[in-house]
């Protein structure tokens, strides 16, 4: 039975999120300790991409460390972006979280409404003319870039940070007692192989979001327990939820 489950991610800013709602639901325990963090790299790091800012049109965002990162590095490098720059983001969460570095009404900003970038792709073809520039980690698959390309987007994806693992401490490893473990990037998969080598597959559940994360699973030998997103499930917390409710039965 499931009771302790480890989430590898940073604890909800809200007291309103689903996962709040889970646990009190189920009466389970929920932990939040991310396997990863992510770190800026430096303006000469940057520089040797050879990425020109100031010729981009458009921007693409698809998490909140790629606008965090971005806009340091611009503000480090004494770039101001023009009123006329278009960001295009992956969800109306990411979009509003440009408010913290521009106002948000000056600004030409289009969002998606399930996360994937598939879902930005009739606004980006309606602004074919525009030169799109992502920001991602060091640790992005080209799936963006041959996504873009076989719309004949004009586009370049550039490194702005990177993905390291946290590792756990030697008392957090001796303490490591979860029924479940949910993770959201390959990243996070490969830094739990670092730090449980001896893991085994039905040690723990474990639970993964996107594709690529649930590919890291299996690749590394593990089980895997629950897949978000589905159809029916889009989020994390709503695959969750019916996992907890079928283990009930």
């Amino acid at each position: 039975m499931v009771k302790k489950i480890l989430v590898s991610q940073p604890k909800p800013s809200s007291e309103k999120s689903p996962y709040y709602d889970i646990a009190r639901d189920f009466d389970v325990e929920l932990v939040f300790r991310p396997f990863i963090k992510v770190e800026e790299i430096t303006q000469q790091e940057f520089r040797k991409q050879k990425v020109n800012i100031t010729d981009y049109t458009a921007i693409v965002f698809t998490s909140r460390h790629a606008i965090d990162h971005f806009f340091q590095l611009t503000k480090e490098m004494r770039i101001t972006m023009p009123e006329t720059t278009k960001y295009f983001c992956v969800t109306e969460t990411i979009a509003l979280y440009i408010q913290k570095y521009a106002p948000y009404r000056k600004r030409k900003i289009f969002f998606g409404a399930t996360g994937k970038i598939d879902d930005l792709l009739p606004a980006m073809i309606k602004h074919k003319d525009e030169k799109y520039l992502v920001p991602l980690s060091d640790v992005a698959n080209d799936a963006i870039t041959r996504l873009l390309d076989s719309k004949n987007l004009k586009h370049t994806e550039c490194v702005m940070y990177r993905t390291v693992s946290n590792n756990f401490t030697a008392e957090e490893i001796a303490n490591f007692d979860y029924d479940m473990a949910l993770f959201f990037s390959p990243a996070g998969i490969k830094a739990l192989r670092e730090d449980f080598p001896d893991m085994k597959a039905g040690d723990i559940k474990i639970g993964t979001f996107g594709p690529a994360t649930a590919k890291a699973v299996k690749e590394v030998g593990l089980t895997l327990d629950l897949e978000a997103p589905t159809d029916r499930y889009p989020s994390m917390t709503g695959a969750l939820r019916h996992f907890l409710q079928e283990e009930e039965e």
